[in-house]
């Protein structure tokens, strides 16, 4: 039986520490950002401890929770968690110095729409949420319980990020909006 588990960890674990190191060199903050939206970051947080503890989950650990022991299911899973996690690159490569933390407001920010936004407006979130799908089939179910915390953060902060590039970019944001979708191409 096909085992991926501790290779999606340590995917993850790249993918993350990547994110860390590619943080350096964005553009500046206008604002502080750990104060802005702490309370739903919070209560994110304490859903996700509460979530794990009330489906018992020993340590925190995703061994033992395989989602099916079907191979064509864990290998389709594995290809979309790949599939998520390089759409989320190919959008922060594209972002370049204008990534930030969700719902921040970078110095002279620029309206990025090629790559990825040319499809979705936020692509970095759809990329780490089929990550996260493909995590739960080719892994563990548990996958899908962070991916329901994650996904509505995520469209949380795509709704709050959307109002502040329409401030920003009043004149192009709306018809960049009206010809693409917020987190699936073609349909959301």
């Amino acid at each position: 039986m096909l085992s991926f588990n501790k290779v999606i960890i340590g995917c993850w674990i790249v993918f993350w520490l990547y994110w860390l190191i590619s943080a350096h060199g964005t553009k500046r903050n206008t604002k502080p950002q750990m104060k802005r939206f702490f309370g739903i970051r919070l209560c994110i947080f304490l859903l996700a401890v509460i979530l794990f503890r009330v489906i018992n989950i020993q340590n925190y650990s995703f061994q033992n929770h395989l989602a099916t022991h079907n191979e064509l299911v864990l290998t389709a899973g594995f290809v979309i968690f790949l599939l998520g996690l390089f759409t989320a690159i190919w959008a922060r490569v594209h972002l370049g110095k204008n990534w930030g933390m969700p719902m921040s407001t970078k110095q002279n920010p620029e309206l990025v729409t090629s790559g990825p936004y040319h499809y979705i407006r936020h692509p970095i979130y759809t990329g780490i949420l089929l990550a996260m799908v493909g995590s739960s089939l080719a892994s563990s179910f548990i996958w899908l319980t962070i991916f329901a915390i994650a996904g509505i953060y995520f469209v949380y902060s795509a709704i709050q990020e959307e109002k502040i590039m329409t401030k920003q970019f009043p004149k192009v944001y709306p018809s960049y909006k009206s010809k693409t979708k917020m987190l699936i191409p073609f349909i959301f």
